[in-house]
């Protein structure tokens, strides 16, 4: 996604190849058309133990729903001072949108960090319902 924090850069040799996304664009097409809820999707797993348990937790939140950062860590048995940590893990997290980490808002019900910028994070809650039209 252009402009998003973290995004993966095109390198020299790579090659473009639509029919490996095929699957995904028509599942990301039903989701913005609001006929789909979750993804079915396989990738590739990466990052580290920790990252990989927090990311598995994103996928848990209902869409239509928020849930603090807070309630991730003690979702993974993290302590409570891991936080940050579970908001760096947030961050780096590369399926925006298909890992739903934007459901995920600060302990007070602020929109806080999201890789893509805070207004995209903003119409996906909007569109989900899970806020209303500001």
């Amino acid at each position: 996604m252009p402009g998003q924090k973290g995004g993966a850069v095109v390198q020299d040799g790579w090659s473009e190849d639509a029919e490996a996304f095929t699957e995904i664009i028509s599942q990301l097409r039903a989701y913005f058309d609001g006929k789909r809820v979750r993804f079915d999707i396989q990738c590739v797993e990466g990052g580290t133990d920790f990252q990989r348990r927090v990311w598995q937790a994103l996928e848990t939140i209902p869409y239509g729903t928020t849930v603090s950062y807070g309630d991730i860590a003690r979702q993974i048995g993290a302590p409570r001072t891991a936080v940050r940590s579970v908001g760096t893990a947030i961050g780096r997290n590369p399926l925006l949108v298909v890992r739903p980490c934007h459901r995920v808002i600060g302990a007070t019900g602020a929109l806080t960090g999201y890789a893509g910028g805070l207004e995209r994070k903003q119409r996906l809650l909007v569109h989900e319902g899970a806020l209303q039209t500001l």
